[in-house]
């Protein structure tokens, strides 16, 4: 990969870590916890900033590796950490705030491309060349 390419996925990292941040901080002072609704919300906004927080930095890690990676498949990994951080939050993020019930269905979706990209990564751990 090269540096303008790490530079890119450092820049997504970031950015993904700042929203994680953000609504972590939001579940544990913006919420009315008084309630079922409220003490709920804050559950899957915590479960999806983690999820995202861990696949931010996941995606950081692999730009910072790449020298020490199969190139095509470490990009696949950062993909796939990307679209699981968009889903899988996302989904939780959505249900948080009274998004459609049905959007609960996208995070499984989400955790299967973060499986995929923890796979994806060690492949690409796996085959790289010893060029």
């Amino acid at each position: 990969m090269g540096n303008a390419g790490a530079k890119g996925w450092i820049v997504v990292a970031a950015l993904s870590a700042a929203t994680a941040i953000a609504v972590g901080a939001f579940a544990a002072h913006g919420l009315d916890l008084g309630t079922e609704a409220g003490r709920k919300a804050r559950d899957w906004l915590q479960t999806g900033s983690q999820y995202e927080m861990i696949h931010a930095l996941a995606i950081l890690a692999v730009a910072s590796l790449s020298g020490k990676l199969n190139g095509r498949l470490a990009v696949t990994a950062q993909v796939l950490f990307l679209l699981g951080s968009i889903l899988f939050p996302g989904a939780l993020y959505s249900l948080a705030f009274n998004g459609p019930r049905w959007f609960g269905a996208v995070a499984p979706i989400g955790g299967l491309a973060f499986i995929a990209g923890w796979i994806s990564l060690a492949l690409a751990a796996l085959m790289k060349s010893e060029r």
